[in-house]
């Protein structure tokens, strides 16, 4: 997971990385976020940044630093197979687990968890996934040893030990208490990142003693908007290929005429339409634009491909980026449509 896969975010990923390249980081931190702000997504390219070896600067991006992607580090943690990466999260007796649940008897679901969900996965789908959404899941008391253990442990390649805990206002107090230790007596190069979405759930003595960051709120689009979205993306991507400036001009004053609000939430659907076509193009997977053209909701999920996804990708962030930050829409958007023009016509 790359800080660039994260639409509404470059603000805090900005934030997280000069830390990280400042040598600040914290032992002990809180991310705070709803599922579709992508907290969770946002710890995981958080660790993969952290243990990079080939950390990626942009000194004229909008987003200023990244992950490589591709150095052995990145690999593990893109795969969620670091030896000094570990998972704690939410269980309950289930079929196959009968009685004391931990993570670690959860593992292998939870990494397919976070993969077909991209991080974004909410607490309701995981219960869903392990078939339990009529029990109260919690991290109990064997889940702070869990902690303890995988902390003390000889880190693998000689760097970070990491220890992710997603939805910690889940915890029972046995285990809360008994993780105060670890919080309060850190050892060299350790980490315990917590990911949540109720600050307030969790305990005062855990709240003190943790650094928090807080995500963006990035807005769902209704149906109604969705349908919106998709007759001016479309009306829109047509001109990106011929530029015809007179009628382009005349999308992008409808698009600033939307609201800085709407221009957010239609950069961010049109950042999920974009990586649905890349998925498509290269994986085979369904793609419905849904925008009432059937031609054109057939062919063009084809010219998004491993050649210009990246470019789309940060032509869109940046330009959301742009929007967040006030800049003038009418510029941001035309700017944008000369990015987009470029990258789709290298497919």
């Amino acid at each position: 997971m790359r800080f660039k896969d994260i639409a509404g975010q470059i603000d805090v990923a900005n934030h997280l990385t000069e830390i990280i390249d400042s040598g600040r980081v914290s032992h002990a931190q809180l991310f705070l976020g709803q599922a579709e702000d992508g907290a969770l997504a946002m710890a995981w390219a958080y660790v993969q940044y952290l243990c990079c070896t080939h950390r990626q600067h942009y000194p004229e991006g909008a987003l200023r630093a990244d992950s490589c992607g591709e150095c052995p580090e990145c690999k593990r943690i893109q795969s969620l197979m670091h030896p000094d990466l570990h998972f704690i999260f939410p269980t309950a007796t289930t079929t196959r687990v009968k009685d004391k649940p931990s993570s670690d008897d959860f593992g292998e679901e939870f990494m397919e968890f976070m993969k077909e969900r991209g991080g974004r996965g909410s607490i309701e789908e995981w219960l869903q996934k392990l078939d339990i959404e009529n029990k109260q899941a919690i991290i109990n008391v064997r889940d702070a040893s869990l902690v303890e253990q995988n902390l003390a442990l000889k880190s693998y390649g000689g760097g970070w030990k990491m220890v992710l805990i997603w939805m910690p206002e889940r915890m029972n107090t046995e285990c809360a208490n008994k993780l105060l230790k670890t919080l309060e007596e850190p050892t060299g190069q350790t980490l315990l990142l917590m990911v949540g979405e109720s600050e307030e759930r969790l305990l005062p003595t855990i709240r003190s003693r943790v650094q928090t960051v807080r995500l963006n709120r990035v807005e769902r689009t209704s149906t109604e908007e969705a349908g919106m979205f998709a007759a001016l993306l479309v009306e829109w991507l047509r001109l990106l290929f011929k530029l015809r400036m007179r009628e382009l001009s005349g999308v992008v004053e409808k698009l600033a005429a939307l609201g800085r609000e709407k221009q957010r939430q239609f950069l961010a659907y049109t950042l999920g339409v974009m990586r649905s076509c890349f998925l498509h193009s290269a994986a085979g997977m369904d793609c419905h634009i849904g925008s009432g053209d059937e031609k054109f909701d057939a062919m063009f999920p084809n010219m998004v491909t491993t050649n210009n996804i990246e470019m789309i990708d940060s032509a869109l962030n940046e330009a959301l980026y742009a929007i967040s930050r006030n800049a003038n829409p009418k510029i941001a958007f035309m700017q944008l449509s000369f990015s987009m023009s470029k990258a789709l016509k290298k497919r």
